[in-house]
């Protein structure tokens, strides 16, 4: 049996975060400037910002990410929290790492007093939306941009 352990990243764990960071983008087709990416890792570790960072292991191996933003709410007096993006190496998907890192940031974001974690996916995401829909609700809403 695995071994499965979940954690918070640390500031030093850039160059094992990155290849993970790397296979998301990847995954959704974009490519994000390295700049950028360097601003969200020291974001991660800003006590200013509402920013979180959790790993995945896999026997030992960084295998998974999760990042999670806390944020006010027009609709409650609570927190919200925002899991903004989840990634589990392809080699290690179906073993659980992506389930027990949502629940990790469920656990976290109770602990800080958010009253919810929410996310989006793409909706061809099929195999990732069938441990979504055992694990939280669809509210059914769409989601609509406009870049500026």
């Amino acid at each position: 049996m695995p071994t499965i352990r979940v954690r918070a990243a640390r500031d030093d764990e850039y160059e094992v975060w990155m290849p993970l960071w790397r296979g998301y983008q990847a995954f959704y087709q974009v490519d994000i400037a390295e700049d950028v990416s360097r601003l969200t890792w020291q974001r991660f570790f800003d006590p200013a910002e509402p920013m979180r960072c959790g790993f995945a292991e896999l026997d030992g191996a960084v295998r998974g990410l999760v990042h999670s933003i806390d944020h006010r709410s027009c609709w409650m007096k609570e927190y919200s929290c925002y899991l903004q993006d989840l990634f589990v190496a392809p080699e290690c998907r179906g073993q659980g790492l992506g389930r027990r890192l949502i629940e990790h940031v469920y656990a976290q974001a109770k602990a800080r007093g958010c009253a919810r974690v929410h996310w989006l996916t793409h909706e061809t995401n099929t195999e990732a939306m069938k441990l979504y829909d055992r694990i939280a609700d669809k509210p059914g809403f769409v989601q609509y941009r406009h870049a500026l």
